[in-house]
């Protein structure tokens, strides 16, 4: 009797045409409007070199007054520059591999590519997801360090230092008057039933669409992976839309799909490997990578969360983020 393997169910270039398009996707990141794919980094991910810089225009509405115009010819405008600066975005090589014997319910499935294909597209959808959360607890680390501007930290407040709405309202405030930039509110678990409790979080039914719930009109995304700190202090996050960007591309020179045979493997009864590989890049607006001491040729996730790899490019209510640390 004849034994279906990937071999036979996947073909390498429709699978990583399918990752490349469906990863991210389903995330509350993407409906939230948080995490916008930018096809120019996803091309620069094709090219050498673990990173490159992507130039942005700086803002020309607030500037000097505007010039009072008069009717002498010998008076004569000076025109203003406009300006731009560079963001480094960093490069991250990523594999990941599955054995048949960790895939065999899905092969004995009715669909088993699709199938498949929706385990994989759901490991990078995670992967893309943690790397977000170690690049914004970067950005926290790098922004305590340089005064803390787009941070709140009530944990030793007399009143209250526990998660409120008022709490929630004055970590907008340090947007000043961009604070209407914010169109989510990311926060761990325990924080999202404390405000359960409490009657803060409200379920929204759109007329086509899933339901989502909201925290005073902003999309709530729960994640454990903004685990507390060794003093029990909660990380929440208030997000504007395309805080980050992002890329994905298959490698250069390698294929981004491949299943490998490996006969030997069960005393001879043979074991099929599904190997996958991505380029990827997140980056918070912004901000510039600062490139150091790494343990490989890719930044990890821990190395992510380092401040001294993030630094600020422009003024402070140009970065739709801001941070709540509470109990």
């Amino acid at each position: 009797m004849a034994t279906t393997q990937l071999t036979d169910i996947i073909e390498p270039s429709q699978f990583t045409d399918y990752l490349l398009d469906k990863t991210a996707t389903k995330t509350k990141l993407i409906e939230s409007g948080l995490l916008v794919k930018n096809d120019q980094i996803s091309k620069y991910l094709k090219a050498g070199s673990t990173s490159f810089n992507v130039p942005y225009w700086k803002d020309i509405a607030i500037g000097a007054e505007a010039d009072i115009i008069s009717d002498n010819p010998d008076e004569h405008s000076t025109p203003k520059k406009v300006s731009a600066y560079k963001q480094n975005i960093r490069k991250a090589f990523l594999h990941n591999s599955w054995s048949s014997m960790g895939l065999s319910a899905e092969i004995a499935g009715a669909d088993p590519l699709k199938a498949i294909q929706e385990r994989v597209t759901a490991y990078w959808d995670n992967e893309l997801q943690k790397r977000l959360i170690a690049s914004i607890r970067g950005i926290v680390a790098s922004n305590k360090a340089n005064g803390g501007d787009m941070i709140h930290d009530i944990t030793t407040a007399t009143k209250t230092n526990k998660f409120t709405s008022e709490a929630v309202i004055d970590t907008a405030s340090t947007l000043g008057d961009a604070f209407n930039s914010v169109v989510a509110i990311a926060m761990h678990s325990k924080i999202y039933f404390d405000a359960l409790k409490s009657d803060q979080i409200q379920t929204v039914t759109p007329s086509q669409g899933r339901p989502f719930q909201t925290f005073r009109g902003l999309m709530v995304i729960v994640d454990d992976g903004l685990t507390p700190d060794d003093d029990g202090n909660y990380l929440s996050v208030l997000l504007g839309a395309g805080a980050f960007s992002y890329g994905i591309s298959q490698p250069l020179h390698t294929p981004a799909t491949a299943v490998e045979l490996i006969n030997s493997a069960g005393m001879g009864g043979g074991m099929s490997v599904l190997h996958s590989r991505l380029n990827l890049a997140v980056h918070p607006l912004g901000y510039t990578w600062v490139e150091g001491e790494l343990q490989g040729e890719s930044p990890t996730i821990s190395e992510l969360a380092k401040a001294e790899h993030w630094k600020r490019m422009t003024e402070r209510k140009n970065i739709p983020l801001a941070f709540l640390i509470s109990k």
